[in-house]
């Protein structure tokens, strides 16, 4: 995880200075412990790494991976217990009071939203990449999925948080990312 984040932090640092400031230092065992239980979760320990070295970033409105926060242990909780409460308010259920499914990679539930589903980043209107902890068993526990509030459609984004933050250091290297002034972030090239 050093690795990566030093390919991420010297990216910036050539880019956009002001980014360095956004990275949040490290979060504690302790604290990394505490969300685990609220969610009643185990994170695997690529992510443990990586919010020991930066728990998020600290300006909500920054797009700092893809034009989307990239949540504090803070801000997880925040965004996980708003989707919580909109699946025990029965948001999600049909008249028959099922699930209303959603239309799943391989891999992927059929849940509209699921508790193991944990959101990593966010673009300000409900959208998340989340660690999928429920896959089915051709999936991957802890791969990354791609959940948007109002689309059906779920897809696996990466095999792992090692890989869906190796792969975003890579494209920033590689030119794929630019930082916008109008987005106020990083963003995708083909994006603009």
């Amino acid at each position: 995880m050093e690795e990566i984040w030093t390919q991420i932090e010297s990216w910036m640092g050539a880019n956009i200075p002001k980014g360095l400031e956004i990275l949040q230092s490290g979060a504690s065992d302790a604290e990394i412990s505490e969300l685990e239980d609220f969610l009643s979760i185990q994170f695997p320990d690529d992510i443990k790494s990586s919010y020991r070295l930066h728990n998020g970033q600290s300006i909500s409105d920054f797009g700092l991976v893809d034009g989307r926060e990239f949540l504090s242990l803070e801000r997880v909780k925040e965004e996980w217990q708003v989707w919580k409460g909109l699946l025990e308010s029965g948001t999600f259920q049909t008249e028959d009071g099922r699930d209303q499914g959603c239309q799943p990679a391989l891999g992927i539930c059929n849940v509209w939203w699921s508790p193991k589903w944990i959101p990593l980043t966010y673009d300000g209107s409900g959208n998340h990449d989340c660690l999928d902890l429920n896959p089915t068993s051709e999936g991957t526990v802890g791969q990354i999925i791609a959940m948007w509030r109002d689309d059906p459609e779920r897809k696996i984004v990466a095999p792992s948080f090692r890989a869906w933050l190796k792969g975003y250091a890579e494209a920033l290297e590689s030119g794929h990312f630019i930082f916008s002034e109008d987005y106020n972030g990083i963003v995708n090239v083909d994006n603009l």
